[in-house]
């Protein structure tokens, strides 16, 4: 089994250190999208990471994920994809759960912290519960942690669906996309690690406005 990890970063070097020597202990492939770092997180990933994509700006982690993807489609042979985040909130010891899914032949397995969400903002758990209800709605499957960018998708499932949006909303739209095309969406239990320096770079009216435009195009 194929797998590579996709990893988008934004000034993120010393967290991004010490996931990359854990995923490489692992053997894992690993491709690091930096999203127009300002400080020396290209150069801590392109000294651990196999493969580095280099923004030249801030693009956002949309349109790093949907590069990312975009680049191993074309150039690689992989089975499955793992996403990450770089500011430590998925931890590597809970990538076995994911892997063990895949091989009971799993098409896409999302992270649930939801569970147990210690440490998660009270008005965070409750965006997510919202969120994670309105979208299960709309895919037809219930996903406890829609919001949860720690995830495995199966290589078809990427092939078979077309990415349209680059910001935030990416995410909610793989999952749409990849159950009305008839994919099951599996979850696994996975840590809820917050930090009190870690701070969202959702801004909450602007991408409320944006989710919603991405709603109305689906059901059009």
């Amino acid at each position: 089994m194929k797998v590579w990890i996709i990893i988008p970063a934004y000034n993120e070097r010393f967290r991004l250190a010490g996931i990359l020597d854990e995923l490489k202990s692992k053997n894992f492939s690993i491709l690091v999208v930096d999203d127009g770092s300002i400080d020396n997180t290209y150069e801590v990933a392109e000294k651990k990471a196999d493969f580095v994509i280099r923004n030249e700006k801030n693009l956002g982690k949309g349109m790093s994920l949907k590069k990312g993807i975009d680049y191993l489609l074309k150039e690689t042979d992989f089975d499955y994809l793992i996403t990450m985040d770089a500011d430590g909130q998925h931890s590597p010891s809970d990538l076995d759960k994911f892997l063990q899914k895949a091989g009971d032949g799993a098409y896409f397995i999302v992270g649930n912290r939801m569970s147990d969400p210690i440490g998660m903002p009270k008005l965070r758990i409750i965006t997510n519960k919202f969120m994670s209800w309105l979208i299960s709605r709309i895919a037809r499957q219930r996903i406890p942690d829609t919001q949860c960018g720690f995830r495995l998708i199966k290589r078809e499932v990427l092939e078979k669906i077309k990415i349209k949006t680059n910001n935030f909303e990416i995410e909610s739209e793989i999952l749409i996309k990849a159950a009305r095309s008839g994919f099951p969406i599996k979850s696994v239990p996975v840590r809820s690690i917050y930090f009190k320096s870690l701070s969202s770079r959702i801004n909450p009216f602007v991408d409320t406005i944006r989710f919603i435009k991405f709603i109305l195009q689906l059901e059009e």
